[in-house]
């Protein structure tokens, strides 16, 4: 749309101009604090990966040992008549405006099936099960964190390029443009008036 060359339009677009700067300059140190976030957590998803796979092969070793002495399907008759786990709590925390999560899981608690049919191997399991659970979900809300602050950088590159090579520069033009009309408009009427003024002494 065409812009019309006057001096008010000029303090607006540079106005507009400023903000757009100021815009691309947080959006930049914004990305750039979300990538160094992102990155850290890269580094813990890794080892949280790591930790999680040894725990499960570690738990499923002692799972095996449990159901080879007391047999599968007591193993399974007491797994099924514990109680629900209810202690995962999912939280938020805001970083450079993205909410992501903050996984609070509780201990494993002491086991409430009997032990007179049981043994310490099942115990051993339980335990390790136990760890599992926690660093599964540690494991899960760094994952999800990583991929939601991964969106948000790429939603914030989309807007700075767009600030830095599309609004910018348009209204870098348009300063320009009003500035160099409004320039030669007035030489053009201090020219008309040395024109004028000229004729005035001679008459």
């Amino acid at each position: 749309m065409p812009v019309t060359p006057t001096k008010s339009n000029l303090m607006a677009m540079k106005k507009q101009l400023e903000l757009a700067n100021l815009g691309y300059e947080l959006l930049d140190r914004k990305r750039t604090l979300m990538m160094r976030e992102m990155s850290r957590l890269s580094e813990n998803a890794d080892s949280a990966r790591r930790e999680l796979s040894e725990a499960f092969a570690s738990a499923y070793e002692a799972l095996q040992d449990a159901s080879m002495t007391l047999g599968q399907n007591d193993v399974f008759r007491i797994a099924m008549s514990r109680e629900v786990d209810d202690s995962l709590v999912i939280l938020s925390r805001s970083v450079m405006g993205v909410e992501i999560p903050d996984v609070r899981c509780g201990e494993t608690q002491m086991p409430d099936y009997g032990f007179s049919s049981t043994n310490p191997l099942l115990d051993e399991a339980y335990i390790r099960f136990g760890r599992v659970k926690l660093l599964a979900a540690r494991a899960a809300a760094i994952e999800n964190s990583v991929s939601r602050l991964e969106k948000a950088i790429k939603q914030s590159r989309k807007r700075a390029n767009a600030l830095k090579n599309i609004v910018i520069p348009g209204l870098e033009e348009s300063v320009k443009f009003v500035t160099d009309y409004l320039a030669e408009k007035e030489r053009e009427e201090f020219t008309t008036l040395k024109v004028i003024k000229s004729s005035s002494n001679r008459q």
